[in-house]
């Protein structure tokens, strides 16, 4: 992330905490802490200030917080992070916000230990990331190419007789070979198991006439993006054909409406019509 764009996010994310009446912002999200700093570890927590933010993590993580961090105060914390924090902000500050979406277990702490009015503050930062900078844009677009490489090359590898966990580890395996990290856990499902929308993978076989569901996501510098492909082995089925051409019909619909400007909601409803029209559920 260059300088300049995260400058750019902390200006804006500083004119939110003023309209919510804040001095500073304790970040406990992992994904708002990526943004508003660069780290891309886990188990920190971030503060805002007027003039500086202070990313707070632990020993693992200090040489990769100084290589990714180099706008940022590193704290590197000795003791639990709620003390940490106490000690940064106790009698420096005194309109405290913090993430609303902080455990019931933080807040109480550092309201007690702070003896100070914490202000739970919704959508600070993500009303930021409504809209995506260009860095940002660049990382989704090097998730999905990864994803799409990673999908190639295991198709060609699809064999009867190998099971749902053989085909989810083999794509896996290609993200990570592309430079990417699994976005979340890979979907595998060979016939009717495909029905399960959360389907873990099992040591059910490919069977020569059958149909593949496969869900993932390749990750790319904390950005995600999220694939649903279906294939089939052999003859596909007369319901498989025509719930196939619906959603594709479906999709080619939505696409249509989508230009800058366009409701989401308009998006959705024309591939649902669609999908109505075929008589499926929707």
């Amino acid at each position: 992330m260059n300088d300049r764009a995260l400058r750019n996010r902390q200006k804006k994310v500083r004119e939110g905490m003023s309209r919510a009446g804040a001095d500073c912002l304790i970040v406990t999200r992992p994904a708002n802490v990526t943004y508003i700093t660069g780290f891309l570890g886990d188990d920190s927590w971030a503060i805002v200030l007027p003039r500086a933010v202070i990313l707070i993590t632990d020993s693992r993580y200090s040489e990769q917080a100084a290589k990714e961090c180099k706008k940022c105060r590193i704290v590197v914390r000795r003791n639990s992070m709620i003390k940490t924090v106490v000690k940064l902000l106790k009698n420096k500050v005194r309109k405290i916000g913090i993430e609303k979406s902080a455990t019931i277990f933080d807040f109480e702490g550092l309201k007690k230990e702070l003896k100070l009015r914490v202000k739970p503050i919704a959508n600070i930062i993500e009303a930021v990331r409504q809209i995506k900078d260009d860095g940002e844009i660049a990382a989704i677009k090097a998730a999905s190419k990864i994803a799409s490489l990673a999908i190639k090359n295991t198709i060609s590898r699809i064999r009867a007789g190998m099971t749902e966990n053989e085909l989810a580890g083999l794509l896996d395996f290609e993200i990570r070979k592309l430079g990417g990290q699994i976005g979340f856990d890979t979907i595998a499902a060979f016939g009717p198991n495909a029905a399960r929308p959360h389907h873990r993978p099992t040591d059910r076989k490919l069977r020569k006439n059958d149909t593949i569901l496969i869900d993932f996501g390749a990750r790319y510098r904390g950005y995600t993006c999220d694939i649903t492909r279906c294939f089939t082995t052999g003859k596909a089925g007369s319901l498989y054909n025509k719930v196939y051409n619906a959603v594709s019909e479906a999709q080619e619909a939505a696409l249509k409406i989508v230009r800058a400007g366009a409701k989401i909601k308009n998006v959705d409803l024309a591939a649902r019509s669609v999908l109505e029209k075929y008589k499926l559920p929707v």
